[in-house]
């Protein structure tokens, strides 16, 4: 009989551990990664732009941090940040029988991954909102989103701080995530979800009443047209299409991946006994 050429410790290739809903691998080094990278590019592009092109926000209170739109951007970019970490430190090679648990790699990956996915929570709902706000108000009169005296950014620009971000926070929403960051998905899915939103949007109001009440004027033309309780108002519509964006993104999930269901979930019981062994399906 042959002599095994596995050596002794050696850890051997096994098969991917994502959720059976998932669509690619993630964490990866393959699309995944290339995903990340790619948007982190697009993003770190956005903020130099703000940095070569200096305004009256540079200097002001709260900088360009008064904007939705850049609070979303750095979101997204902590996101993608933690979801490269866990790409690079990822691997396709399960612990051997001759150790006590999982490579440190394979456990960072894990646990960077899931964070990924906490954060994603709220950047994926949070850069959709945007979008969708921004282009619609675009649409309305640009003059309501940025200052008279403050030209709009290049079209290709304009795309990476409004759009770019919410197509890839949405890709690897749908195509490189499990359904929720927990398994199973958290019955209160929806309640958490309106809990986030209302915060986000209630946060961002009080933040830019203090960056108003130390600049004198608000990062959107729109706050100072409308009064306060019209702004409140603006505030509680924005939560509530984030919040309707969130359970939209759980709908394109499901109907792209399916649903979890008592096989999947068996499945995913499964691979967690047979990990503490070793072995993956």
């Amino acid at each position: 009989m042959a002599a095994s050429s596995k050596k002794p410790g050696e850890v051997k290739p096994t098969t991917s551990r994502r959720h059976p809903l998932q669509r690619f691998d993630s964490p990866s080094k393959g699309f995944s990664g290339a995903l990340h990278v790619a948007g982190l590019i697009s993003f770190y592009s956005s903020f130099k732009f703000l940095v070569d092109n200096p305004n009256i926000f540079n200097l002001s209170f709260g900088w360009h941090l008064q904007f939705l739109t850049i609070i979303g951007l750095s979101l997204s970019t902590v996101t993608f940040i933690f979801g490269l970490i866990a790409d690079l430190t990822s691997t396709a090679l399960s612990k051997s029988p001759s150790l006590n648990s999982d490579p440190p790699a394979v456990a960072l990956s894990e646990h960077l991954f899931r964070f990924k996915n906490y954060l994603a929570l709220v950047a994926a709902p949070i850069e959709v909102t945007i979008s969708v706000l921004y282009w619609t108000l675009k649409a309305i009169d640009g003059k309501l989103l940025v200052p008279p005296d403050l030209p709009l950014p290049p079209a290709i620009y304009d795309l990476g701080f409004h759009l770019v971000p919410a197509v890839v926070l949405t890709l690897d929403y749908v195509l490189l995530s499990p359904p929720w960051p927990t398994t199973p998905m958290n019955e209160s899915a929806p309640m958490i979800t309106l809990a986030l939103s209302t915060v986000v949007a209630f946060t961002y109001w009080i933040w830019i009443e203090i960056c108003f009440s130390q600049n004198g004027f608000y990062p959107y033309p729109i706050f100072a047209i409308l009064t306060t309780n019209q702004r409140i108002g603006l505030f509680v519509v924005s939560g509530v299409i984030m919040w309707v964006v969130g359970g939209l993104l759980r709908v394109l999930y499901a109907k792209i991946n399916g649903y979890e269901s008592v096989e999947h979930l068996e499945k995913v019981r499964r691979n967690k006994v047979m990990g503490g062994s070793g072995k993956w399906e």
